[in-house]
C-alpha cells in the first residue's frame, strides 16, 4: 500500500527536516477536498426548462427570470415555458406585473415548474383621504394617489405644477412664465360665481389658507400674485392625494366644495444615518411669442399701408427688441436630506436651495428651505407617540415690470413686441433711445423699475398621540403657520420721461399672515367579527386665520443714485401715502365624525357628517351641516368572478354628499368701515342671513384590473350642483352708498365623466413599457340667475371698462360676450360686425350689438405619459393639453393691432395684401381676437441612466436630462395657449384672456442624485 508523505518545514522547530505521514485517512479526506475543490472551480451550468402559471393554472407568458447576481436572462413564451441555464444552488428569480416577485433555489433537477401569486401590494397601498388614511381596495370616494414617480420633472417651483395633466379632472393652468408665478387650479370645472374656485390644499394635515404674504404690485411693477404654495419644496413631497367627490371631501366640509388635495411630506425611517442629494442645473430660453413684423417687413408694410409716413418711419436699422430684453437664463437647484433613526425615533432634516433667473431680464427667483420631522414612540408599551415638524422657507424675488393693469404706456413686453424694429434702441453706445411717454423704449424701462419681495414661512406642528387600546388611538394636533412678505419697489420715472426727472416714486408694503390650528381625533380600526372591519374617526376642530398689512409710498424723487424706498422722507410730502389693513375674526370650529365598514372584502360602505360653525356667516346661519355617503362593492371578490382569467381586479362606487365654499371676504356679514384721512365711511353693510354656498354632487365609479393588472384603470361619471351662490352686491338707491353680500338665486350645474387608464406594453428582462392616459369630459351651465354679472376686464387702447364675460342664466360660467366680426369690408377695408338682424355691416356699433360666444372653460382635458426603461436607461414623457374652449387674445386686439402703423410694430397676422384694412380701424371686443384654445403641450421629458453604487461610499447614482415645456401644438397666435391673465372684476373671477404676459420658458436640466 502507498504512504504518501509530505514534508512541512517549520523554521526553527525541532526536528523540522522530519516528514509527516498522513496515512490512509489522512490522504481520503484530502481527496475528498480536492474533489469538492475542483467540482466547484470546474462545475457546468445546468439546462432548466419549466412552465410558470398563476395559482389558478393559467398560463402567464412574459415573465422575467434572471439568475440573481448575473446577467443572465430570459422570459417566457406565449405557453408560459422558458429555458435557461443556470448553475447549481444558483437563485432563479421570476417577476411578472401584477404577481408577487418568487425566488427559487436550482437543485439537481432539470425541470422547475412555478406558480405565482396575486400582488396584493397595489391594493394594500395606503391612501391618505383626510384626518386617517384606508388602503387602496377600501376608498369609496372618487381619490387618486400620486406618488414622486407619477410626478412632472423639470423647474417645479410649487407643488401644484407636479400634477399637472396626470390626473383626470384637475386643470392646473400657468398664468405667466413669471418664476414662482401663480397658478389656476381646478378640480371637475369652476362651480362658484363669487367665491374662490382654487380646491384646499391640506399639508400633513395642516388646512392651508391658500394666501401668499407677499405683498400685491401695480401702477406698472410686476402684478402677478404669486404662488402661494411656492414656499414647499418639491423634493420634499412624498405623495399627494386628490380627493374629488363630495363622500371624500366631506370630512372638510365648508372648505371642500372645490376638491381637496392632500400633501404628505417626507418622512424619517429606521436604520443608520443616510443622506440623500439631488442637484440640477440647465438654462431657460423663450419658448414662444406673437409673430411681428421684422425689419424689412415693416418697412414693406409702411409703404404699403402709409406711403406718406414711409420717411419718417424709417430709421435704418435692423432691430429685435424682444431678443433684447429677454435672456437664456441659468437655472440651479440642490437639496439634501438626511434620514435615520430607530423604531422609537426617527428623524429626516432636509435642506434645499434654487436659483432661477428669469428668460426676462433683471427677474430671478430665490429659494431657501430647510425642515425637520421627528417621530417619537414612549413608554415600554410604545403607546404614546409624539410627531413634530418644522418647516422654514425664504423666497427673494426680483420682479420685471410686467403689469397687465398698465394705460397706453404698456408694460415691457407690449413695449418690445411694438418697438419700431428700424429704430435702434441705444445711441451712441450706451445710451438708450429716447421716443415719447407714450413710446418706451424697454430696456429704460427694466433699468427704470426696481421691485424685490422677500417671503419668511414657517409651518410648524406637534402631535402628541396615545393607544388606549390596540384598536383606539387619541391625537392631538397643534400646528402654526407664520408668514411675512415685504416688498419694496421703485421707479425712476426721469428715465422714462425726461420731463419728470425729479418725480421718482417708491413703496415698501409689509404683509403678515398668522394661521392656527388645534385639531383632536378619536379613531378606531377593530375587526368586529372574522368578516367586519369598523374603521371610525370622531374629531373636534378650531381654526384661526389673521392677517394683516400696512404700506408707505411717496414721490417726487430725484435720482441721486440711491433707491428711493430707503429715504422715503425725502418725498413730496404731499405726495405721501399710508394704508394699513387687518382682517376681521376668521375663525372655524367644527365637529366630525367618518365611519367606514368592509364586509367580506365585498361590500364597503362610508358615511362622513362635519359640523361647521363660521364667523364669516350671519348670526342666523353660522353653522350648517355637510353630510356624505358612499357605497363600494369588490365584484372582483365574488365567487363568480374569482378565477376569471381576464379580470383580476373590479370595484363599483357610488357616492353623494354636500360640500361648502367659504372662500370669501371675511366680516362679509357684519357692518364694516373703512378708515380715510380724518373720515370714516361704512363699506359694507351685514345681513345676518347670510350663509353658506352648498354644492351636492353625485358620483359614480368603476375601478378595474386586466389581465393581472397589466391594464388597470378607472371610469367616472359625476354631477354637482352649486347653490345660494355667495355675492357681495351695490345697494339699490335710495339706500345708502355701500355694498352687501347675499346668497344668489340660481345654481350652477358642473357634470362631467373623466377616465383614467395605464397599461404594461412591454415586460422582458431587459424592457420595460408603460403607458398612461387620462381624459375628462366637462360641462357647466348657469340656471335660474336673476339678471347677469360681468367680468372680464379687457385692456389697453380703446379698451377702458370693457367687460367681456358674463354670468348669465341659458350659458356656461364666464360665457363670452362680444360684438360678431364679419370681416373687413372689400371696398374700405373697414370691419364689419353683425347687427341683431344677422345683418354684417360696418355701420353696425360693436359695443351696442353683443352676443353671448364661446366659453372660456375647456371641455376636454387630456394627459398623456408614457416610460420605457432598458436595463440602465429610462425615458418618461409627460404631454398635457386642454380642448374645447375659446381665448380672448387681448395681446392682438390692443397692443398688434394695424392702427399701430406707422410709429409701432404689428402682427404679421394683420399685414394683409389681399385685403387693404384701413389703419384708422380702432379694436372692439368682438370675436377677431377670440381664437380656439385647443392645445397639447410637451409638457417634460426625461433621459435617465441608472449607474448604481460606486464603491462604498456613493449608491443608487443616477444621472438625468430633462426637457420642460419642449413644444405645443396649437392654432393659437399668442404667447402660450395655457394662460390666464387676471381679469377679475368687482371680485367676480374671469378666464380665458391672455395680455401681455411674462413669456413662458423652455428649460433644459442636467441633474443628478445619489444617496451616501
Amino acid at each position: 500500500m502507498m504512504n504518501l508523505s509530505l514534508r512541512l518545514f517549520r523554521p526553527g522547530e525541532k526536528n523540522a527536516h522530519r516528514p509527516v505521514s498522513l496515512g490512509k485517512r489522512g490522504l481520503s479526506a484530502l481527496i475528498m477536498i480536492c474533489t469538492l475543490l475542483l467540482s466547484n472551480v470546474y462545475a457546468q451550468d445546468i439546462s432548466i426548462k419549466g412552465k410558470v402559471t398563476d395559482n389558478k393554472g393559467n398560463a402567464l407568458p412574459g415573465v422575467s427570470i434572471t439568475v440573481k447576481g448575473t446577467s443572465k436572462g430570459t422570459s417566457t413564451d406565449m405557453e408560459g415555458g422558458y429555458t435557461l441555464s443556470a448553475p447549481p444552488a444558483s437563485t432563479l428569480a421570476f417577476s411578472f406585473i401584477g404577481f408577487a416577485p418568487k425566488e427559487v433555489v436550482v437543485g439537481s433537477e432539470s425541470t422547475i415548474n412555478v406558480v405565482m401569486d396575486d400582488d396584493v401590494k397595489a391594493l394594500e397601498e395606503v391612501v391618505v383621504i383626510g384626518y386617517g388614511s384606508v388602503k387602496k381596495k377600501d376608498v369609496t370616494g372618487s381619490v387618486v394617489s400620486l406618488q414622486p414617480k407619477d410626478f412632472n420633472k423639470g423647474v417645479i417651483t410649487a407643488p401644484d405644477q407636479l400634477i399637472q395633466g396626470r390626473t383626470p379632472g384637475v386643470m392646473v393652468i400657468n398664468n405667466t412664465g413669471q418664476p414662482g408665478g401663480a397658478t389656476t387650479v381646478r378640480i371637475r370645472g369652476n362651480s362658484s360665481i363669487r367665491a374662490g374656485n382654487n380646491p384646499l390644499f391640506v399639508l400633513d394635515g395642516i388646512p392651508l389658507s391658500g394666501s401668499s404674504a407677499r405683498p400685491g404690485g401695480s401702477g406698472g411693477f410686476g402684478s402677478d400674485g404669486g404662488n402661494p404654495l411656492a414656499y414647499l419644496n418639491p423634493n420634499d413631497i412624498a405623495s399627494m392625494d386628490i380627493l374629488k367627490d363630495a363622500s371624500a371631501t366631506a370630512i372638510y366640509g365648508s372648505r371642500g366644495a372645490n376638491g381637496v388635495v392632500i400633501i404628505t411630506t417626507k418622512r424619517g425611517a429606521s436604520g443608520a444615518p443616510s443622506v440623500s442629494i439631488n442637484a440640477s442645473t440647465g438654462v431657460s430660453s423663450l419658448l414662444r411669442k406673437p409673430e411681428v413684423l421684422s425689419a424689412d417687413e415693416f418697412r414693406e408694410a409702411v409703404q404699403y399701408y402709409a406711403p406718406n409716413d414711409v420717411k419718417g418711419a424709417d430709421f435704418g436699422s435692423n432691430v429685435n427688441a424682444f431678443d433684447e430684453i429677454t435672456r437664456v437664463a441659468p437655472v440651479q437647484n440642490y437639496s439634501m436630506a438626511i434620514t435615520g433613526g430607530t423604531d422609537n425615533g426617527k428623524y429626516r432634516v432636509s435642506a434645499g436651495y434654487m436659483d432661477q433667473k428669469g428668460i426676462i431680464e433683471t427677474s430671478r427667483l430665490k429659494k431657501y428651505t430647510a425642515s425637520i420631522n421627528s417621530s417619537f414612540k414612549f413608554l415600554e408599551s410604545k403607546r404614546l407617540g409624539l410627531d413634530f415638524n418644522v418647516l422654514f422657507t425664504q423666497t427673494n424675488e426680483n420682479l420685471a415690470p410686467i403689469d397687465v393693469g398698465v394705460g397706453f404706456e404698456g408694460n415691457v413686453i407690449s413695449q418690445a413686441l411694438t418697438w419700431n424694429p428700424t429704430r435702434p434702441l441705444r445711441v451712441n453706445g450706451d445710451s438708450l433711445t429716447y421716443v415719447s411717454p407714450s413710446t418706451i423704449n424697454p430696456l429704460a424701462s427694466l433699468k427704470a423699475y426696481k421691485d424685490v419681495a422677500v417671503v419668511n414661512t414657517t409651518v410648524a406642528s406637534i402631535a402628541p398621540s396615545y393607544k388606549i387600546t390596540d384598536d383606539l388611538e387619541y391625537k392631538l394636533v397643534y400646528s402654526i403657520t407664520r408668514q411675512t412678505g415685504t416688498r419694496k419697489g421703485r421707479y425712476i420715472r426721469g428715465m422714462i420721461d425726461p420731463a419728470q426727472i425729479k418725480n421718482g416714486f417708491a413703496f415698501i408694503g409689509n404683509n403678515s399672515e398668522t394661521n392656527q390650528q388645534l385639531t383632536q381625533t378619536l379613531s378606531y380600526n377593530k375587526d368586529i367579527s372574522k368578516d367586519l372591519n369598523l374603521n371610525a374617526v370622531a374629531g373636534y376642530e378650531f381654526l384661526d386665520y389673521a392677517n394683516s398689512w400696512n404700506s408707505l409710498s411717496g414721490s417726487g424723487f430725484t435720482d441721486v443714485g440711491l433707491d428711493f424706498y430707503d429715504y422715503l422722507s425725502y418725498s413730496v410730502a404731499s405726495n405721501r401715502g399710508i394704508n394699513s389693513f387687518k382682517s376681521p375674526t376668521n375663525q372655524l370650529q367644527s365637529v366630525f365624525v367618518r365611519v367606514g365598514l368592509n364586509y367580506m372584502d365585498k361590500y364597503l360602505f362610508t358615511g362622513t357628517v362635519r359640523r361647521d360653525g363660521s364667523t364669516k356667516f350671519g348670526e342666523n346661519n353660522k353653522y350648517a351641516n355637510f353630510p356624505a355617503v358612499a357605497l363600494a362593492w369588490n365584484v372582483s371578490n365574488e365567487p363568480f368572478l374569482k378565477g376569471n382569467g381576464t379580470v383580476n381586479n373590479l370595484k363599483v362606487r357610488l357616492g353623494w354628499g354636500k360640500t361648502g365654499n367659504r372662500e370669501f371676504d371675511s366680516g362679509a356679514s357684519r357692518d364694516r368701515y373703512v378708515f380715510g384721512t380724518q373720515s370714516i365711511s361704512q363699506a359694507n353693510f351685514g345681513n345676518p342671513d347670510l350663509k353658506w354656498e352648498t354644492s351636492e354632487t353625485f358620483n359614480g365609479g368603476i375601478d378595474f384590473g386586466l389581465f393581472q393588472s397589466r391594464i388597470v384603470g378607472s371610469i367616472d361619471v359625476f354631477s354637482k350642483k352649486t347653490t345660494d351662490g355667495l355675492f357681495e352686491r351695490t345697494l339699490a338707491q335710495p339706500a345708502p352708498s355701500g355694498k352687501i353680500w347675499v346668497n344668489l338665486d340660481g345654481e350652477v350645474i358642473n357634470k362631467g365623466v373623466e377616465l383614467a387608464l395605464t397599461g404594461t406594453v412591454l415586460e422582458t428582462k431587459d424592457w420595460t413599457w408603460n403607458i398612461s392616459a387620462n381624459a375628462t369630459y366637462l360641462k357647466n351651465s348657469v340656471s335660474g340667475l336673476p339678471g347677469f354679472y360681468e367680468t372680464a376686464a379687457l385692456r389697453g387702447q380703446g379698451f377702458s371698462g370693457v367687460l367681456g364675460q358674463r354670468m348669465v342664466s341659458g350659458q356656461p360660467l364666464n360665457v363670452w360676450y362680444l360684438a360678431k366680426w364679419a370681416g373687413l369690408d372689400p371696398t374700405t377695408g373697414t370691419s364689419m360686425y353683425e347687427g341683431a338682424d344677422g345683418q354684417a355691416s360696418t355701420s353696425v356699433d360693436p359695443a351696442q350689438n353683443k352676443f353671448y360666444v364661446h366659453s372660456p372653460n375647456p371641455k376636454y382635458l387630456l394627459g398623456f405619459s408614457t416610460d420605457v426603461t432598458y436595463k440602465k436607461f429610462s425615458a418618461v414623457v409627460n404631454m398635457n393639453g386642454a380642448f374645447g374652449h375659446y381665448l380672448f387674445n387681448n395681446t392682438f386686439a390692443t397692443v398688434l393691432g394695424i392702427n399701430n402703423l406707422s410709429t409701432k410694430n404689428i402682427a404679421k397676422d394683420f399685414f394683409n395684401k389681399d385685403i387693404k384694412e384701413a389703419t384708422s380701424n380702432s379694436a372692439a371686443p368682438s370675436t377677431r381676437y377670440l381664437e380656439k384654445g385647443d392645445y397639447m403641450k410637451m409638457s417634460n421629458v426625461t433621459l435617465s441612466y441608472r449607474v448604481g453604487n460606486i464603491g462604498k461610499a456613493f449608491k443608487n447614482l443616477n444621472i438625468s436630462l430633462t426637457g420642460q415645456n419642449l413644444f405645443v401644438l396649437t392654432g393659437y397666435k399668442g404667447f402660450d395657449p395655457e394662460v390666464n391673465t387676471d381679469g377679475s372684476n368687482g371680485g367676480i373671477p374671469s378666464l380665458g384672456i391672455e395680455y401681455i404676459p411674462y413669456p413662458s420658458a423652455r428649460t433644459f436640466l442636467l441633474g443628478v442624485n445619489f444617496s451616501l
